[in-house]
């Protein structure tokens, strides 16, 4: 096999076409079959999990292979699928049944997975908030989705608690590493024991729960444009796609370069991304579950910190978005640690510059990974790596097998050719069922198996996609979404503020960052720094805008009153 740096001078040793009808034949690993989800015929993976249930019994078969490491925490699989089993009958004691809604807010832990599993086994949906929200934005997500139980970290509890008196359908509470709980708050080490005690609990069965792939397990909320975030309903066959089309990119681009595939080898993933976010649950978690890998979990991303890590652990792979990927390649110590485990370096969810493509490949000898998907995706659609990153570095890649792209004109109906800018569609079997209890932009956002994606892309003539821009008013801030409309309320909340607009401006690490451009009512007076800390007091620290610049008059607007955020970017100088 060529060296990590060596490109075959006979590349690509196949096409995609090629490939596909290899891994994919009748008998192959990846063979395909279309089945009816939601009245709708679907291609689907043959041999994927039928259930996170059925996933789960794949992990319990891993033994005392390394799942999770955290700290001084070491965790095998033999023990999360005791802690699974154990945490599922504790919430069936407390109620929890098929259908209903477990949420879970924490730092990236080694409880998070035995949560989420010891929830999605019974047929309960496990709802993950984002662990970045303030108080009453986690509320929001408690009330939206109608949660029975919350699971959460210390931190977390801290947040919601002055707002628990606003959840008249949440019946118990659960707080992780936390010495002593309030009253009336459950701790789970006394429901289950610390990640050390796991090994000696029982070595029990998961309940007998009858669950359907199409059967709903997450409510991921996703950023919008406008109103509050909505919750993409996840179902089974959604979350154990990702693992075979995972598997199908890697092999995929194995096969580019090389005429056979190597023997399966367990990895070590670390493992920076929070886990609500549909890229580490779905995309990093599912896969490794099933394929026995390592996950390596941190309190909170250091560079230096993960260096040691990678060095320690001998790390295969890491990532997340490109800022991870900017700060391994450029801190001045990175010299100073043995990081020849490292394989791969992936990323998605923000802009990148080209030249990180190159630079991780001649740094450090690693192949770059990146790809495209979106929360009502359930993540991966799209897979970009190694010899075709390179030679394409603004694609996101082709689509998995399973799944089809298409580019649309404005009129939502017509198909554009190849090298066109239109709407993305997407159509497969990880698109969510739709968004919880909001019918109307369901129905505008899911039409017969695709889904609008509302981004503007093209793709060329092998299928490789290219996005172009957005085609909502989102900010991407190192992988966080963030929908300009929220910060424009918190700032319109302030009496001195009469116009506002928040764009994205480019920031070479973490893609963008959000700015605001704000008109000030005639006699008012306000600052910078007076406005920034009126923003942070509502919303998320990460949605703050870094900078704020003073119109003196109302803001530029169009013939149908929509501000022209084009020319209001141009004020930063970008």
């Amino acid at each position: 096999m060529a060296s990590k740096l060596e490109v075959p001078a006979h590349w690509p040793v196949r096409s995609l076409g090629e490939i596909e009808a290899l891994l994919c034949a009748p008998g192959a690993p990846f063979e395909m079959e279309v089945v009816q989800i939601r009245g709708v015929p679907t291609r689907v993976w043959k041999n994927a999990p039928a259930s996170l249930a059925a996933l789960a019994a794949v992990g319990r078969s891993h033994c005392d292979a390394t799942f999770l490491v955290y700290e001084d925490e070491r965790v095998t699989f033999a023990a999360w699928h005791k802690a699974v089993a154990a945490l599922a009958a504790e919430l069936q004691r407390l109620g929890v049944t098929k259908g209903d809604r477990v949420a879970l807010a924490s730092r990236n832990l080694p409880e998070w997975p035995v949560v989420f599993f010891a929830t999605t086994v019974l047929g309960a949906i496990c709802v993950p908030l984002n662990a970045w929200w303030t108080g009453q934005e986690l509320s929001y997500g408690l009330t939206n989705s109608g949660a029975k139980v919350l699971v959460c970290d210390g931190e977390r509890l801290a947040r919601i608690e002055p707002h628990l008196t606003e959840l008249p359908n949440l019946a118990t509470v659960i707080v992780s590493r936390l010495a002593e709980a309030p009253a009336g708050v459950l701790r789970l080490e006394d429901l289950i024991g610390t990640s050390q005690q796991w090994p000696g609990l029982p070595d029990a069965d998961l309940p007998p729960i009858e669950i359907a792939s199409d059967d709903p397990a997450t409510i991921l909320y996703t950023s919008g444009t406008t109103g509050n975030p909505k919750g993409a309903l996840g179902t089974h066959r959604n979350l154990t796609t990702n693992i075979m089309s995972g598997g199908y990119a890697a092999a995929r681009s194995v096969l580019r370069r090389e005429n056979a595939l190597p023997e399966p080898a367990r990895k070590v993933l670390l493992t920076v991304i929070p886990l609500f976010h549909a890229t580490a649950c779905s995309a990093t978690l599912m896969g490794a579950i099933a394929g026995g890998h390592t996950i390596v979990l941190m309190y909170k991303w250091d560079p230096v910190q993960a260096f040691g890590i990678i060095e320690r652990e001998k790390v295969n792979a890491t990532g997340g978005v490109p800022t991870i990927a900017w700060q391994l390649l450029e801190h001045p110590d990175r010299d100073k640690y043995d990081l020849s485990s490292i394989e791969t370096i992936g990323y998605g969810g923000a802009p990148s510059a080209p030249e990180l493509v190159k630079k991780i490949f001649e740094v450090f000898g690693a192949l770059p990974g990146n790809g495209w998907g979106m929360t009502e995706t359930s993540a991966t659609v799209t897979t970009h790596s190694a010899e075709d990153y390179l030679g394409r570095p603004t694609s996101c890649g082709p689509p998995v097998a399973a799944a089809d792209l298409q580019i649309r004109s404005d009129d939502g109906v017509t198909l554009l050719p190849s090298g066109e800018v239109g709407e993305l569609w997407a159509r497969g079997p990880m698109i969510v069922a739709g968004y919880w209890q909001n019918p109307e932009a369901t129905a505008a956002t899911f039409v017969d198996g695709w889904v609008r994606t509302g981004d503007l892309a093209w793709l060329d003539a092998e299928g490789f996609c290219f996005i172009a821009d957005r085609a909502k008013d989102m900010v991407i801030r190192g992988g966080e979404n963030i929908y300009s409309s929220e910060v424009e309320n918190a700032l319109y909340e302030h009496p001195a503020v009469t116009d506002a607009a928040v764009v994205g401006i480019p920031h070479r690490t973490l893609g963008e960052e959000p700015a605001a451009v704000v008109h000030l009512a005639p006699g008012s007076s306000a600052s910078e720094d007076e406005l920034r800390s009126f923003v942070r007091e509502r919303i998320a620290a990460f949605k703050v805008p870094v900078r704020i610049l003073f119109h003196p008059e109302t803001l530029p607007r169009n013939a149908n009153g929509k501000i022209l955020k084009k020319e209001l970017r141009g004020l930063f100088g970008e």
